[in-house]
């Protein structure tokens, strides 16, 4: 990779073509986000915004998983911080999807191992997604007391509201095939074919004209009722960072760290 961002935990490089790759690059904790990890996609999609020739981003994540969702030793710190600066980090994570998001090319995320919580918006948010057959999926965040909100408007859109009230509100996993059935992929390779599958998908998406191919993508989201209005992301913000102070989320987070069954599941009898 020729390009680093958010203090190394991105890195990125845009190749001749034109087809820009982005890996998560904090393989010790399986590409969970922190604030840095967020810092360094805003990064790499301001200094990309800025590239000419921009055709395509494959999204991919260093090492054995793609992203683990929240790094939940950071969450727990954020939870601790003022108000406002709890609100900001919930911005951050949000923008960073709905800019993804609406990122005027093709996206394309190549999956393997876990992709958690925020990995799925992260996922749901992209425009083409190819699993590799040992993907395990989950919406991880009531599990400890926490709310998906900021990543629930791209999660509705890609799984459908059946399939999210599911598995947002039970948080069990589910493997790729499960999700190539529910719309969050579209598909499922064999382990170690996942860049051969991803670089067909690329290349099909090259034989395209790029202005027609950027317009197809932005009126599709505006068919579709797709677009976070500001008002309604605005609101799911407030509310994203706020359950993250409730007594819930700080007891879903001591269970983890202690791993143990949090509080409000029924005691034996």
């Amino acid at each position: 990779m020729q390009n680093s961002s958010g203090k190394g935990t991105i890195l990125w490089e845009l190749d001749a073509r034109g087809v820009a790759t982005v890996v998560l690059n904090r393989p010790e904790v399986n590409n969970a986000y922190n604030g840095d990890l967020i810092a360094g996609v805003h990064e790499a999609m301001d200094a990309l915004g800025r590239a000419r020739g921009l055709r395509a981003l494959v999204l991919k994540g260093k090492g054995r998983h793609f992203q683990a969702g929240a790094d939940l030793a950071w969450i727990s710190a954020v939870g601790q911080m003022s108000p406002e600066e709890n609100e900001r980090a919930s911005r951050a994570t949000g923008d960073l999807v709905r800019r993804l998001d609406a990122l005027p090319v093709p996206t394309v995320a190549l999956v393997q191992g876990g992709c958690f919580g925020g990995g799925t918006g992260i996922v749901a948010a992209c425009d083409i997604v190819v699993a590799s057959d040992d993907a395990i999926f989950a919406i991880t965040e009531t599990r400890w007391g926490l709310m998906a909100g900021i990543i629930l408007p791209q999660l509705c859109q890609a799984i459908g509201l059946r399939a999210l009230r599911r598995y947002a509100l039970t948080g069990e996993r589910f493997d790729a095939h499960e999700a190539r059935r529910i719309g969050l992929a579209h598909e499922v390779c064999a382990p170690g074919k996942l860049e051969e599958s991803g670089a067909k998908v690329v290349d099909a998406l090259l034989m395209n004209a790029p202005a027609a191919t950027a317009a197809t993508k932005l009126r599709s989201l505006q068919l579709a009722g797709a677009v976070v209005e500001d008002a309604l992301f605005a609101d799911l913000v407030r509310e994203h960072a706020s359950t993250r102070q409730l007594a819930e989320a700080a007891e879903g987070l001591a269970s983890f760290r202690e791993k143990r069954k949090p509080g409000w599941y029924p005691a034996a009898v």
